[in-house]
């Protein structure tokens, strides 16, 4: 099966897909910020960059897209039709690089949280926000 869309199309589509500043990485920052929470961004030194630290709580949360992070049983991680064993080794490669940075920073002492994409949905998002306050100050 070939692209829907010409190279240059296909090339622009994917060149406006942002890694930092995601809608829903600013909602998770919005929430933590208005319930007294004060944290760090993307922190270099770090394994993994991530999302938002929460030095105090030595805690980090990563705030996974769905498709990107191979969500399983996710009805948002759907497998293109295109390219299907080439998208599936770029999953496969950033799944297993998501789980050695866990283990890395758990080495390190920091608390590991993962926020998915479809947890943040509207249905969900109350819900998710609740146990992550719960997370974060256990």
């Amino acid at each position: 099966m070939t692209d829907v869309h010409d190279k240059a199309t296909r090339s622009y589509n994917m060149s406006r897909i942002k890694g930092k500043n995601t809608k829903p990485e600013l909602l998770v920052r919005k929430f933590l910020f208005a319930n007294g929470f004060r944290y760090r961004l993307n922190v270099k030194t770090l394994p993994g960059k991530p999302d938002i630290v929460l030095p105090k709580y030595k805690t980090v949360i990563f705030v996974n897209g769905c498709f990107w992070h191979g969500h399983k049983g996710c009805k948002y991680f759907v497998l293109p039709k295109t390219k299907t064993e080439w998208w599936l080794n770029k999953i496969k490669e950033t799944q297993k690089r998501d789980r050695e940075k866990e283990i890395e920073l758990n080495v390190l002492g920091w608390k590991v949280i993962t926020i998915w994409e479809c947890e943040l949905k509207p249905k969900k998002q109350k819900e998710t926000l609740e146990l992550l306050l719960n997370s974060i100050k256990q």
